[in-house]
């Protein structure tokens, strides 16, 4: 049994994507980051970071319980507990492991960023949505490039288009970045019609929707991310 410390969100849909891939057998343990659940001492224990995903493998290395935090590091370490979507020859395990760490270091941060000064910042930054808009456009243009060549980012279908598929897939929103891109959105229609992706991404979708409100936000971006603890 693997714990789940999950709120619905692109990183959370990533790992509820491969469990349900998988068949493992997983308990969601909601971590309500708007309310500050991520900054529990329990929590912080698992994931000194205060971010979720995090997950406890009761049947970790050794048989003995296992905690760990970093969508991309969860998604590593459960590839290699059930030997499925990653490769294990090293052209081919390295060749997701970039495309991994591209969402990681690319895809993540952009979109979540734009998003935020799009949506979530008090007050509109013309620079920064112009920055990151254009920095999220750039990554699309190297998926489409890839997906030109290859059915998903590292050939076959693996963890590198689980982790990539929830941060993406709200430009389904925006049909003119599609129509520019018929590779890109072949590859969101074939990983968005998987049962198993359905049912990752509808773990608690079905939470009423809440206004970010003040206390939201000073939770999420405010002074409590620098106290000390």
């Amino acid at each position: 049994m693997i714990d789940l410390y999950y709120w619905p969100t692109p990183n959370g849909h990533k790992i509820t994507i491969f469990l349900e891939e998988t068949g493992l057998d997983y308990k969601i343990v909601p971590v309500n980051i708007r309310k500050g659940e991520q900054f529990a001492p329990e929590f912080l224990k698992i994931s000194p970071n205060n971010r979720m995903p995090a997950i406890i493998d009761h049947d970790g290395p050794g048989g003995k319980p296992f905690s760990l935090f970093e969508s991309g590091a969860i998604l590593l370490y459960l590839a290699e507990k059930t030997g499925k979507f990653m490769p294990s020859k090293t052209r081919a395990r390295y060749n997701v492991v970039q495309w991994l760490m591209f969402q990681m270091a690319g895809v993540g941060p952009m979109f979540g960023q734009r998003g935020h000064f799009v949506r979530a910042a008090p007050e509109k930054i013309p620079y920064a949505i112009e920055r990151y808009t254009n920095e999220s456009r750039r990554l699309l243009n190297v998926i489409e490039n890839r997906l030109a060549e290859s059915a998903y980012l590292a050939g076959d279908y693996s963890i590198a288009d689980m982790a990539t598929y929830p941060w993406v897939v709200g430009t389904r929103r925006e049909p003119e970045q599609l129509e520019s891109r018929p590779n890109f959105k072949r590859w969101l229609d074939a990983i968005g019609a998987r049962p198993a992706v359905k049912r990752g991404v509808a773990v608690m979708a079905d939470l009423p929707p809440e206004p970010l409100d003040d206390q939201a936000r000073s939770i999420l971006y405010g002074t409590k991310q620098f106290e000390r603890r």
